[in-house]
């Protein structure tokens, strides 16, 4: 087994969209704190934050979803390494990674329309993703 360098495997493809992701949902809650217009929220926005105004419905949402990204990226990202390491380039990993990313980018939309249980059906998509990596590493 030979270690693969971080520019040649194929997972680094999906490491960086899920990275680029969440750099995306970092701004999701700030982002929709401003759009509400509201002049607690704008104030919010340009203090040290300190004092936490409620957030609106929108900016809670992205708050929670990027929560939850916080919660998965310490799951995906050692796998991927794992995968990119052993020079997986295809199977379970790569689909996996992928199955992860695509789901990942629907849980954001997903929880902003607040449809019942479609977050969640996506969120177990995105598990699932997660899942065909460990089948794939381990395999």
């Amino acid at each position: 087994m030979r270690l693969a360098t971080m520019t040649e495997g194929a997972m680094t493809g999906w490491i960086l969209a899920v990275l680029g992701l969440f750099v995306v949902q970092t701004f999701l809650p700030s982002a929709m704190r401003a759009r509400s217009g509201e002049d607690e929220q704008i104030a919010f926005l340009r203090s040290n934050r300190d004092a936490r105004p409620p957030a609106p419905v929108m900016a809670g949402r992205m708050e929670r979803a990027l929560g939850n990204m916080l919660e998965a990226l310490p799951v995906f990202l050692p796998l991927a390494l794992l995968a990119e390491i052993r020079g997986i380039e295809d199977g379970w990993a790569l689909t996996g990674a992928a199955v992860f990313f695509f789901a990942r980018l629907a849980y954001v939309p997903a929880y902003a329309i607040g449809i019942p249980l479609l977050r969640s059906a996506v969120w177990t998509v995105g598990l699932a993703g997660l899942v065909m990596m460990v089948v794939g590493v381990l395999g």
